[in-house]
């Protein structure tokens, strides 16, 4: 889905606003999870999920073409856990 999607599901189910107006407030939306994601902090959305930034040590790993050795700094990453509620319907509809 894209955001052009999001922006379209949430305007039909808002009667009466306009699409910019929509856009505008799933940017601010965005901008604020972005924004306490590089300050640290975590970012819980109850019924979807949280999201974390997790902290990945250096490490050297051997090229398998070559065979040369990389050394990979240390970096951040994003880490996203689903809810119970979000994980339930997921794994049920997968087991079909």
């Amino acid at each position: 889905m894209l955001k052009r999607d999001l922006v379209s599901r949430v305007a039909e189910n808002m009667n009466g606003y306009l699409k910019k107006d929509i856009t505008q407030a799933i940017d601010i939306i965005l901008d604020t999870i972005a924004d306490a994601l590089v300050e640290g902090r975590r970012v819980e959305i109850r019924g979807f999920g949280s999201f974390s930034v997790r902290d990945r040590k250096a490490k050297e790993t051997k090229n398998p073409r070559t065979g040369d050795v990389m050394h990979i700094p240390p970096r951040k990453a994003l880490h996203f856990t689903m809810s119970k509620s979000l994980k339930d319907p997921l794994i049920s509809n997968n087991n079909k």
